[in-house]
């Protein structure tokens, strides 16, 4: 028994406290200004385009040179290292000749500074990896422009869901006014004996019925209000009213279609070009390297001293004539991979030129919709007056005044939701054709 007493009680303080709830009144250019700052996806395109950057920053490689320094310490009695380090420390005397010193030297401690320097000259392979990397980097600046474009329409489309959803609040608070005004009657009716009690329950039921779909209502407005939160990274989640109501929007879609300049289509080519450059990489690997080397060097039997210094530089011309076929794979590797990115930036044009024509189609029935609820809206409108008058008067049937407003309602939303309908539809055709 004391279950069921819990459950009135937890929906009143559910009530309460969506009573409680701070509603706060948003425009669209607010909405949108929050997201461009705010959102999670946006930040994370921009640090995919910061990883693609550092890729291409990389590749500096290829035409500046690689220093490095180090200071090597080493005691030792091996022959060749002594005879050597003392070499190199320019301490060596006549003694030192001395072939029982040369075989059984004593230890000698050798400290050496070394700066080195690799420059290259010659690398194709290379070259075309920066290449890569740099249509790579444009790609990933596309695709985050392609983001910021979804996420305005997005933004489109959870405004005109708030819209929307107020909407049918305020249908539905109408709807539930009228269904207890008839009540009233119904009851006022029924005890000047009128009416049956099978009436008056029908009525009673309307009105129950109109309570619940109200209740549905206040959710969605709440569930659109958390979803425009979730778009702007904001973890307040108030319940949101639009500043603006939900109208129609004009539109033409005669000269819309898909432009190759839109930046994901661009992004996808420039993500082929990145294929074609590795594959080309692939290929100049079996090509020789050039490049040219140096160091200065200091040495001294002291630590961090060097009294004795000398330099070499050169160049050298390497040539990997075979790697066990592995170059081999990675060129036929790259080369599929290319001509699979050329497929796929092919399907992906044909599939949003599917989409284009499906948003031209449900535009075309949107507009069409419109006009028929807007009539179907008007005569449903009239007949419940009608009815609502005839039966103050005792000359209607509740059963077909309940039927009238009913239908009524159902109308208004009909229309509210087509005009919905009919605005995202031109939203998808503007992104899809955007750019």
């Amino acid at each position: 028994m004391k279950k069921y007493i819990y459950i009135p009680v937890l929906l009143f303080v559910f009530s309460l406290s969506v009573k409680a709830q701070e509603v706060v009144p948003i425009s669209k250019p607010d909405v949108l200004l929050k997201v461009s700052e705010n959102n999670t996806s946006i930040k994370i395109s921009e640090q995919d385009f910061n990883v693609a950057k550092a890729d291409y920053r990389q590749t500096n490689a290829v035409f500046l040179p690689n220093i490095t320094a180090s200071h090597t310490a080493i005691a030792t009695t091996n022959p060749l290292m002594a005879f050597g380090s003392k070499l190199n420390q320019e301490i060596l005397t006549q003694n030192d000749f001395n072939p029982s010193l040369l075989n059984n030297p004593s230890q000698i401690e050798n400290y050496a500074t070394k700066f080195e320097i690799q420059q290259p000259l010659f690398n194709l392979d290379g070259i075309y990896q920066r290449k890569a990397a740099k249509s790579k980097m444009e790609a990933m600046s596309l695709n985050t422009k392609r983001t910021q474009d979804y996420l305005v329409f997005e933004v489109d489309k959870a405004y005109m869901q708030l819209q929307l959803a107020y909407k049918a609040v305020n249908v539905l608070e109408k709807a539930l006014e009228a269904a207890n005004a008839n009540k009233k009657l119904a009851d006022n009716s029924f005890k000047q004996g009128y009416l049956q009690r099978a009436d008056v329950l029908n009525v009673e039921v309307r009105v129950t019925e109109v309570q619940n779909q109200l209740q549905t209502a206040k959710s969605n407005v709440q569930n659109a209000s958390n979803y425009l939160s979730f778009l702007m990274n904001d973890d307040n989640y108030v319940v949101y009213t639009p500043t603006d109501e939900l109208t129609i929007a004009t539109f033409t879609i005669e000269d819309k279609k898909i432009s190759e300049n839109r930046s994901d289509i661009k992004a996808m080519q420039l993500a082929s070009n990145a294929y074609e450059a590795m594959n080309k990489a692939d290929k100049m690997a079996f090509l020789p390297r050039l490049n040219a080397f140096g160091s200065y060097e200091l040495y001294d039997d002291q630590i961090f001293q060097g009294d004795a210094n000398g330099y070499l530089f050169g160049a050298q011309l390497s040539w990997d004539l075979f790697q066990g076929s592995k170059r081999f794979g990675k060129a036929q590797k790259s080369k599929a991979e290319f001509e699979k990115s050329k497929l796929e930036y092919k399907q992906y044009v044909s599939q949003s030129n599917l989409e284009l024509n499906k948003a031209k189609r449900a535009f075309l029935d949107a507009d069409n919709k419109l006009k028929l609820t807007t009539l179907a809206l008007q005569q449903s409108e009239e007949s419940l007056r009608i009815r609502t008058n005839r039966f103050k008067e005792g000359l209607e049937k509740t059963s077909d005044l309940l039927i009238a407003e009913t239908q009524y309602a159902k109308k208004q939303l009909e229309y509210y939701q087509t005009i919905f309908e009919y605005n995202y539809t031109q939203a998808y055709l503007q992104f899809l054709t955007k750019e």
